[in-house]
């Protein structure tokens, strides 16, 4: 089994700036994807970002680019979310995710993925 984390949320006001983190603990595998997915409230679950076990390959959603950066640091396990120039459209209870069969394609289906931490708030008031 695997074990996810997270941590960083909290209250910042628009324009200002979170970094999330997400640790994996339990079960390791050579080669695996990562994601950041958020949910508001009345909403579906929403795709953010992913990158590749090697950090070689990342991916954002059309909302989030250019203002966020994930990045992953395999020494400690942990893949982070950098949130820059926050909106107030950005609330939501953000999610890592973790998936242990990549595929060459981007994976941006909550469904795709095999494990979830239990989540962390990110509110930005206006």
């Amino acid at each position: 089994q695997v074990q996810l984390v997270e941590s960083g949320g909290g209250l910042v006001q628009a324009g200002g700036s979170l970094r999330l983190s997400c640790v994996a603990s339990g079960r390791t595998f050579s080669s695996y994807v990562m994601g950041w997915f958020r949910q508001a409230p009345g909403s579906e679950r929403e795709f953010v970002s992913t990158i590749s076990w090697s950090g070689g390959r990342t991916y954002y959603a059309d909302s989030v680019k250019g203002r966020f950066t994930i990045s992953l640091d395999n020494a400690k396990n942990t893949v982070y979310l950098q949130m820059n120039s926050l909106k107030p459209e950005d609330t939501a209870v953000y999610y890592c995710a973790k998936r242990t069969k990549p595929i060459p394609t981007p994976i941006t289906r909550a469904g795709g993925y095999d494990y979830w931490g239990q989540g962390t708030q990110v509110t930005v008031s206006s």
